[in-house]
């Protein structure tokens, strides 16, 4: 059920981030609209993407949806703020660790934040998330059935040349 509704968000997702592209071209120029298409379905788009590639069975993504849920936030918070705060930047305007505001916000919240997240958060729950020896076992008795299935003893397998 979790990948099902990932694939969906993750459809979602992409069509927002289509229309808030194809915005852009429009003749009066990008609508404000299209740029909040791209604030939400780039945070959906990454979440579910993230989701797809930790949910494993029918177990889903266990305790990495906390740090998943912070990801997203962080992101849709900050894509949010970066278009909702004035454009005030000037020469004499306050520094946030050498940036202007909505600059520091991208740079430090949206890029940063996530990379130091994320791999604690996948460090903290490799062991349990992980294929286990078992797992490992089970993919390698099914690639051997495959290949013995697609070339059977006997026949010589298909040249690659």
């Amino acid at each position: 059920m979790t990948r099902r509704i990932a694939l969906i968000a993750l459809f979602a997702a992409i069509v927002a981030i289509a229309i808030g592209y194809a915005s852009a071209f429009s003749s009066g120029g990008a609508p404000l609209w299209g740029a909040w298409l791209l604030a939400l379905g780039i945070p959906a788009a990454l979440g579910s993407i993230m989701i797809l590639g930790a949910v494993r069975g029918t177990r889903g993504i266990g305790s990495l949806k906390f740090p998943f849920a912070f990801v997203i936030l962080v992101l849709v918070i900050g894509f949010g703020a970066t278009l909702v705060l004035p454009a005030t930047e000037g020469p004499l305007s306050k520094l946030w660790l050498g940036l202007p505001l909505r600059a520091a916000i991208v740079i430090y919240g949206i890029g940063l934040l996530p990379i130091l997240v994320l791999p604690v958060a996948y460090a903290m729950t490799f062991e349990t998330l992980t294929l286990s020896t078992d797992d490992v076992d089970r993919v390698r008795a099914v690639g051997r059935e495959r290949k013995s299935v697609e070339s059977p003893v006997g026949q010589p397998e298909p040249s690659t040349e």
